[in-house]
């Protein structure tokens, strides 16, 4: 008998469709060039206080949103693939999507990093380029440009596909999911604590990283 479980909290769910649209953002100014760069900065800006807020939530956050409770080893990504996994593995993010969530966490903040020693010599530089040797610019740059934006576009197309797959084979939305936070799951679970205090506590951690890349972008441009 299936149960309905709050598997995602509001946090997690607004974090998941805004850093989409960041990612969106990132690779439409990155193909218009000229002065959408100046968007293209601010997109990586948000993308990066959105990964800073990720990573402490992945801590603080709900039962099903820390990393605790979704990373998993080797071993057990592997019994997952052979069809051997456990009734909990579907509840929150089963062994491939938690593969899939740190590779893409990661990957992010690889680009967000090669971005901030970038330079194109044209017109649009980041704001450590000034820090680092040309050496370690030209490396970062190409990295940015030629390896990193395609790497990711490869990961978002296999996330949509991941998508497609549960739904037309598992038939188990996930898109809805991540809108309503809800999932009907076929194990008693514990659903994630999702009120006001939750929120508010989010709420303030967002702020004090929105704060720090505020105060690192001002203090680097000023």
């Amino acid at each position: 008998m299936a149960v309905i479980v709050r598997v995602w909290d509001a946090p997690t769910r607004l974090f998941h469709w805004t850093l989409s649209l960041c990612v969106v953002g990132l690779f439409v100014t990155s193909q218009v060039g000229g002065a959408a760069m100046d968007w293209h900065f601010r997109f990586g800006y948000g993308v990066l206080t959105l990964l800073l807020f990720r990573f402490v939530w992945g801590v603080y956050g709900g039962h099903w949103s820390r990393f605790s409770t979704f990373v998993v080893g080797p071993r057990k990504i592997w019994r997952y693939l052979q069809g051997q996994g456990k009734p909990q593995d579907s509840v929150g993010h089963n062994p491939l999507g938690a593969l899939s969530v740190v590779t893409m966490l990661a990957l992010l903040s690889l680009q967000v990093a090669s971005g901030l020693i970038s330079d194109d010599e044209i017109a649009a530089a980041g704001p450590l380029v000034r820090f680092v040797s040309s050496t370690w610019i030209g490396n970062a740059t190409f990295y940015h440009t030629e390896i990193g934006k395609f790497i990711l576009l490869g990961l978002v197309a296999l996330h949509l596909g991941a998508i497609a797959f549960y739904y037309f084979r598992k038939h188990d939305d996930l898109i809805i999911s991540m809108i309503t936070g809800d999932k009907s799951v076929p194990i008693q679970a514990p659903s994630t604590h999702d009120g006001a205090p939750e929120r508010r506590r989010a709420g303030l951690i967002f702020l004090a990283c929105a704060a720090l890349v505020s105060s690192l972008v001002i203090g680097l441009n000023g």
